[in-house]
């Protein structure tokens, strides 16, 4: 077996394992990134890019569809269609340029990378077989592991067949006349929104009362009034029992009536879990939190010089997340004197309307025992939002009563996502109301009703 030396050894190629090369490399740092699939992971091959293109090629053909039926804006359109198979490959370009763009990147900071699949032997050597079939030991002084995760199985509907995960879902040979969708989070209102607008009919179950249960109820509302106008169908506070011989789904209602839903694919969106299997992790008998691998604030692992970043660390399992630990633990490894303790991370659901979550709830600042001041602003008072047919949702904002101090911010409306970065720098550079009530906002802008939230809960609005 050929045997080669690195100083950091990265196991994964997803945004926090390539973001930590690229940046270990900037510092110098001999670095070797091994991904047995495609550079970019989950999120650029078949998550959050390609999801976003597929909702925006789903919106896109809605709006054409909207068009034909007649519109206040006088936009007159014949009977849309959709080329599938085009939009797949367009989505797939997108990807294609992305992932390229990584690799070139990689080169450039001189990584090297190697394609195929990593055992852990112990906290020093990893064995790799390569994509050619070629074995290579890599020894190294650091070893990060940034394998991700991957979506979670039902036991009793596992997925092949009509039975889907997001993967599959994100590249479909063809639409299915019904889809039926198992859980109401993020992923499967994303997929099912955007499969409803293309022309699918569709199915949502969700075991708790409520779609989007990590949110409230305020937040939601904009989300469900979308839905039912799309005539999606929701099954609240039911639960999945398996499939029928027929291919129907057998679901369970809480008064414990069961009914069947016909099915031509099911998208099983119940969560996904740590990949935590398969590459000879338990080797390391590292300190473990459930089934994420335990850290520390610098990323460190219960082993010494050995590091873990991203999905494979728990909740958020979110692709900035990962980003903002691979670059502290490349950082840190350089001798830069870094700590991962970030005062908000910002979580995002492209629904329709989009969601924002940043900081404290007004749940989360009561539940604390703090004072606060909440107040909110609807885009039905912002010029803009009504310029682009988006008047429905708010801007809501979490702030200590005493002093002020922001501590979270909320909004639903037409890409509101874009606001994320102002909310998180807010609380991150610790401003208080004062901070954005005085900062001058450009007109006309859906950000304009971010300053107008903070001027609400000092009680000086203006337009509302």
């Amino acid at each position: 077996m050929k045997t080669q030396t690195t100083t950091l050894l990265v196991i994964g190629g997803g945004p926090g394992g390539y973001v930590a090369a690229i940046r270990a490399g900037q510092l110098g740092i001999a670095t070797v990134l091994v991904e047995s699939e495609a550079l970019g992971g989950t999120c650029l091959n078949i998550g959050c890019i390609p999801s976003k293109a597929l909702i925006h090629a789903a919106d896109e053909f809605e709006k054409a569809r909207h068009y034909a039926s007649g519109s206040p804006l006088g936009i007159k359109v014949q009977s849309p269609q959709i080329d599938l198979p085009q939009t797949v490959r367009w989505k797939d370009g997108i990807v294609s340029r992305l992932t390229g763009g990584v690799a070139t990147l990689l080169r450039k900071n001189g990584v090297q990378v190697i394609k195929g699949w990593a055992t852990v032997s112990d906290g020093k050597t990893v064995d790799v077989r390569t994509a050619q079939g070629e074995a290579l030991r890599l020894q190294c002084e650091h070893l990060l592991l940034a394998p991700g995760s991957l979506p979670v199985e039902l036991p009793f509907m596992p997925f092949g067949g009509t039975v889907i995960s997001s993967t599959e879902a994100l590249a479909p040979a063809e639409l299915p006349r019904r889809l039926v969708v198992v859980g109401a989070g993020y992923i499967g209102l994303e997929m099912g929104i955007a499969y409803r607008k293309l022309g699918s009919e569709v199915a949502v179950v969700e075991a708790t009362p409520r779609v989007l249960p990590a949110y409230d109820d305020e937040l939601t509302r904009p989300v469900l009034a979308t839905l039912k106008r799309l005539g999606v169908v929701l099954h609240l506070g039911c639960t999945v029992q398996g499939l029928d011989p027929s291919g129907a789904v057998r679901v369970r209602s809480a008064k414990a009536d069961e009914f069947a839903l016909p099915a031509d694919r099911v998208l099983v969106a119940v969560g996904r879990r740590p990949r935590t299997e398969g590459f000879g992790l338990e080797s390391l008998r590292l300190d473990m939190a459930g089934r994420a691998i335990r850290v520390d604030d610098q990323c460190r692992t219960s082993m010494r010089n050995v590091w873990a970043i991203g999905d494979v660390t728990g909740e958020p399992m979110l692709a900035h997340r990962a980003m903002a630990q691979g670059e502290l633990v490349a950082e840190v490894i350089a001798g830069h004197k870094r700590r991962f303790a970030p005062v908000a991370i910002p979580a995002i659901c492209f629904t329709d309307p989009e969601v924002v979550a940043v900081g404290l709830s007004p749940a989360d600042a009561d539940s604390a025992g703090i004072e606060c001041t909440v107040a909110a602003f609807p885009f039905a008072a912002n010029g803009r939002a009504m310029t682009i047919e988006s008047a429905d949702g708010f801007v809501r904002v979490v702030a200590r009563r005493d002093n002020h101090l922001i501590l979270g911010w909320q909004a639903v409306g037409r890409a509101v996502s874009e606001l994320s970065t102002a909310f998180s720098q807010s609380i991150e550079m610790g401003a208080r109301l004062e901070d954005v009530a005085g900062t001058i906002h450009a007109h006309p802008t859906l950000g304009e009703a971010v300053q107008e939230t903070a001027l609400r809960a000092l009680g000086q609005a203006l337009h509302i």
